[in-house]
């Protein structure tokens, strides 16, 4: 026998359907390109190729330029500045990896502190550092106002007192 779905019964039902027409058939669309935009990591863009020891891929800004700029540096194991300085304040995140750190004219890889992944270092400006990446690949973000230039600083052995 039939019944009838009337009364009480028939509302739960009726939203039941209701929720299912409207959301059972919802899938992912991308975001609207006016409120924002967004890059995948295969879509990223890296200056040089797979073997250069540090490549860059501008996220914001020029960092050839005077302002802002927000950049990605990846470095490849086994690479290290040798001692230099920017003109400017610079705000690095890890993203990836082991980043060595290591301040003064006087390059000495094996003084050097690791900053692990989600760490944050700050260069001040016309301060003398080098940094790099010792046993694996390491990808940084770096935030800075340019022009992001770059002053070598290395006291050579024989200049040492």
């Amino acid at each position: 026998m039939l019944r009838r779905f009337t009364g009480r019964r028939a509302i739960p039902i009726a939203i039941a359907i209701l929720a299912f027409v409207c959301f059972g058939f919802v899938t992912a669309s991308e975001p609207d390109p006016k409120v924002l935009s967004f890059k995948l990591p295969k879509d990223i863009k890296w200056s040089g190729s797979e073997t250069s020891p540090n490549r860059q891929a501008v996220i914001a800004g020029d960092p050839s330029k005077e302002g802002l700029y927000i950049v990605l540096n990846k470095w490849n194991p086994h690479n290290m500045s040798r001692p230099h300085f920017h003109p400017n304040d610079r705000f690095i995140t890890v993203i990836k990896g082991t980043w060595w750190v290591g301040t003064g004219p006087k390059y000495d890889p094996d003084s050097t502190t690791p900053m692990p992944e989600g760490s944050v270092v700050t260069h001040f400006g016309k301060q003398i550092h080098y940094d790099g990446a010792k046993d694996g690949e390491v990808i940084l973000q770096i935030v800075g106002m340019g022009p992001a230039t770059s002053t070598p600083a290395e006291q050579k052995p024989g200049n040492w007192h």
